[in-house]
This record gives C-alpha cells, structure tokens and sequence, in this order.
C-alpha cells in the first residue's frame, strides 16, 4: 500500500472565505500514483474546516447567513471564550461545518457524486493556514 502526505496553505484576505479546493486535491492524487484508496483531507487549525458541497455561490452566501445566524461574530463579549481573543464564533462554525472530508478514489479518481466539490472554510483568517491531505492505496 502506498500513503501520500501535503499540506496546502493558505492566506485568506477576509475573516470568512469558502475556497474551492478540489482541483488541488486533483493534484495531489495525480503526484500520488494512487489509483484505487481512499483521501482525506483535513482543516490543521480549530477555526477552519473541510468540506463537501456544491461550488454555488448562491448557496456560498446561504451559508454565510446561517452560519451568522447560528454563531455571528458580534458583539464580541457574547462569548466567554472571548476573553483574550475575539473568534469564539469561528470555532463554533468550524463546528458545525466539519473538520474533514474522506473522499474513495476510484480508477485514479475522486469518486464523487453530482456536483460534490471539497471545500476550505475559514472562520477567522487573515493569516497563514493550512489543511492536511492524506491520500492512501494501491
């Protein structure tokens, strides 16, 4: 069995930013040379997260209204964790919005659905993140 291990970085300009990261992922499988397995890809950081949905922006604008609505960033002082810091509200997207994808691949491929693409979610950016791919097979 084969394992192969990258990180992807990224610098986001805003606080929250979806960024559409299957074509990366693509890649990764192609240096792979992994044909059949399984990948995983995962957020490195509490305040971003890693998951599948539809490259829309409609919907990309739905899940920023929720995600407010669910967790809005101000005030600040709604949080305890704020304390020190002012991203409670990130961590708790993160949350609901996941940690990691694990996606079979299947003829050299990532086998998807329709329309399923893998998606960085940062919550509390402006600096340098990452995410974790983990791809394994024959």
């Amino acid at each position: 069995m084969k394992s192969y291990r990258k990180e992807l970085w990224f610098n986001t300009n805003s606080r929250r930013e979806l960024i559409n990261i299957t074509p990366q992922i693509d890649q990764c499988l192609r240096e792979s040379g992994i044909s059949e397995g399984l990948c995983l890809v995962n957020a490195m950081h509490i305040t971003a997260s890693v998951f599948i949905n539809d490259d829309e922006p409609g919907l990309h604008q739905d899940f920023e209204k929720w995600l407010e609505k669910l967790a809005p960033e101000k005030p600040y002082d709604q949080y305890r964790h704020n304390t020190y810091e002012d991203n409670a509200d990130a961590h708790l997207k993160r949350t609901v919005m996941g940690r990691e994808v694990v996606v079979a691949v299947t003829g050299g491929k990532l086998d998807f659905g329709p329309w399923e693409q893998i998606f960085y979610g940062e919550f509390d950016g402006k600096r340098r993140k990452r995410a974790l791919v983990k791809i394994i097979g024959e």
